[in-house]
Parts: C-alpha cells; structure tokens; sequence
C-alpha cells in the first residue's frame, strides 16, 4: 500500500512539474522595459575612484576607551578601463592601491577596577595592491539617456604586505604580514552623463566570495599562518564608491 501511494505521488508530482514548464503553457508578463542603446557598442570608458582620510588624537577619551593619543591616515585610488563590445554590455580591467597607517601613542582600556589594559607606541602599516577584471551592463532609467543603473561582475586578486609592531619598533622587530586573496562579486550602480563625454558613477558592493591566505613571521623567527573564506550577501555602507567616467 505504502509503494503505491509513493508511485502516486511521485507520478502526480511529475505530471505538475511538467505541466508547469510546458512553454505552450507560459504566459510572458510585459515588464514594460525598454531595450534601447545607453552606451553604443565601440566606445571605450575610463575612469577611476580616489579617497583619503586622515586622523589625530589627541587625549580623547570615549566610554571606555580613555588617553587615545594617536595619528593616522589612509589612502585609496582604483583607476579602470574599459571596452563596449556590445551595445550596454563592456568588460575591462580595474587597478587598485591601498596605503593604510596608524601610529597609535597611547591606549588605555578601562572596564573596572579589576581589569584595566594599557597601549603603547603601537605602529601598523600595510600596502595592498589589487587587479580585477570586470564585465558590466547597463540599463536607462526609462527612456533617459542621462540616468542609467548598471551591474558590475568583478574577478579580484589582492596582494598586500604590512607591518605591525608595539614598542621600539625596530627595523625587524614586529610582525610581518603577507596577504593573498581571491574575490568574486557583484557591484550595481548608478550613472549620471554631466555632459556627452563624462558621467558620475555611484556603486556599491553587495555580495560575493572572499579567499584570503595570510603568512605572519614575528621578530623574524615565529611564524603564523591564516586561511579564511567568507560569503558577504548584505548592503556595506563602507563600500560605496563614487567616482567619474570617460566615454571616449
């Protein structure tokens, strides 16, 4: 009995699915999109995004954190170029350079009476490079040629070397770091042309897939060794970028 009744339902279930994907059967829904020419097909597009930012403490105290003394800055500039090889759809390559600093003088840490933490002359320095390569596509906003949205696919791998030491920091006294990583994601967007030849461009990642190897060697003699893999699939408010685009 319990046999027949599994090769029912199995045979029902087969039956709906069929039904379902049958394409005589479908109904297209018009979404009222309009399929028109963004950007032709031939152009090239260049362009990039830069920012800094820099810091100085001096005795500032917040909650718990008390005497933070300490300066610091960091720098990022990300130049790409790309080829249109289909009306609305180009690929291309993306360059990135990431200088960050931190000299940190003083750091107390007070929860309590019983447990107070002191930080000293903590110094931390890290160069990163980056190379993507990126397919993308673009999308009007109704029929404008002004405004468009547009998604960007980006293959990225990253390689950065740092430092990071308390103390003297000596020449070789520290931990030195040596950073790979592997990432895959998604970036949309939004464009607006300020004149025939050049747009302003705000994007934001949003998802992917991150492969990071870290080695570590401290003072020159230990050594450490991470491997991470994350999956990002949430709005980062400290991912947005904005920055200019050519269309030559």
């Amino acid at each position: 009995m319990k046999t027949k009744l599994l090769t029912f339902i199995l045979l029902s279930a087969s039956v709906i699915t069929a039904s379902a994907i049958n394409p005589h059967r479908v109904k297209r829904i018009d979404r009222g999109i309009h399929e028109s020419v963004f950007v032709p097909k031939g152009q090239w597009m260049a362009g990039g995004t830069i920012s800094y930012s820099e810091h100085n403490e001096d005795n500032l105290n917040f909650t718990v954190l008390k005497n933070i003394e300490g300066k610091g800055y960091d720098f990022k500039v990300s130049p790409f170029v790309g080829y249109f090889f289909r009306d609305n759809m180009a690929a291309g390559l993306r360059f990135g350079y990431n200088r960050t600093y931190l000299d940190l003088g003083n750091l107390d840490l007070n929860l309590g009476e019983d447990f107070n933490i002191s930080l000293d002359d903590v110094y931390y320095l890290e160069h990163k490079y980056e190379v993507a390569g990126f397919l993308r596509t673009y999308l009007p906003v109704g029929r404008s040629k002004i405004f468009g949205l547009f998604n960007e696919c980006r293959i990225t791998y990253g390689y950065a070397r740092g430092k990071n030491s308390t103390g003297s920091g000596a020449q070789y006294d520290g931990t030195f770091e040596t950073t790979h990583n592997l990432e895959i994601g998604f970036a949309p967007g939004v464009t607006a042309f300020i004149t025939d030849w050049s747009a302003v461009e705000v994007s934001m990642g949003i998802m992917g897939f991150d492969f990071k190897w870290r080695d570590q060697k401290t003072n020159q003699v230990e050594t450490g060794k991470q491997r991470t893999t994350s999956g990002n699939f949430k709005i980062n408010l400290f991912s947005i970028n904005i920055g200019m685009t050519f269309y030559l």
